[in-house]
């Protein structure tokens, strides 16, 4: 099993849990608001695990097609199945993007990867209209931009005057996505007691980017001119 973390790679052991946080086998940085050791990768009956042994943070993982996608929240574990794992995770105000390779995966796709079309969209249950899409775009453009970096997600003014919007067009447009992915059951982007919109942005990008909502072959779609027609 190894990991690649910003290019460079890590070789993880079956007989020693692999810790990755402000310490362990990979230390990322300072971050403060990074849990010492947040994910934990070992080896147990014949599978390999990663569990969030944090507190707070929860952490996206999904196979790199965005057909299967996991949020692991504190607590909980999952097997690493597939040949790659994608895992992102938001602390403070920076998401991190790493890979996960298995030589012998438990799960190989028997289908090849279905295209996503660009404009009104649907993904599984779910449609968007290209406006929608553009939000999502503003805010995962530098996760997109700079994949396995780590990257500072921009605020909602940032993101509106991205876009040409105002600001309360950008928040209303952000609650319809949200609410539309929550009844569809992505965790997460709820408004709940005690959780801070840059929360609800994170979460949104990292399902979006790991789920291939958006990729950076839509990028384009930033640069058309902003249509109030969905107003």
């Amino acid at each position: 099993m190894q990991l690649e973390f910003c290019g460079e790679w890590f070789t993880i052991a079956a007989d020693e849990p692999f810790v990755i946080g402000r310490e362990g086998p990979l230390e990322i940085d300072d971050n403060p608001y990074l849990h010492r050791r947040f994910l934990e990768i070992s080896s147990h009956a014949d599978l390999w695990w990663m569990e969030n042994v944090g507190s707070r943070l929860s952490a996206t993982i999904a196979d790199p097609e965005g057909n299967t996608q996991a949020w692991l929240a504190p607590g909980a574990r999952l097997p690493l199945v597939y040949a790659r794992t994608s895992v992102l995770f938001t602390a403070g105000p920076t998401t991190y993007e790493l890979t996960v390779v298995n030589d012998d995966p438990t799960f190989l796709p028997t289908r090849p990867e279905e295209e996503v079309e660009v404009g009104e969209t649907t993904i599984g249950p779910v449609t968007f209209t290209e406006s929608q899409l553009q939000l999502v775009l503003a805010l995962a453009e530098p996760v997109l931009s700079g994949r396995g970096s780590t990257t500072s997600i921009p605020t909602s003014q940032q993101a509106a005057e991205r876009l040409g919007w105002t600001i309360t067009r950008f928040n209303r447009k952000l609650d319809n996505v949200c609410d539309k992915l929550h009844r569809h059951g992505v965790r997460g982007l709820r408004g709940e007691a005690g959780k801070l919109a840059v929360n609800r942005r994170a979460r949104l990008v990292e399902h979006a980017v790991a789920s291939r909502l958006v990729t950076a072959d839509h990028l384009p779609l930033l640069e058309k001119a902003p249509s109030l027609a969905e107003d």
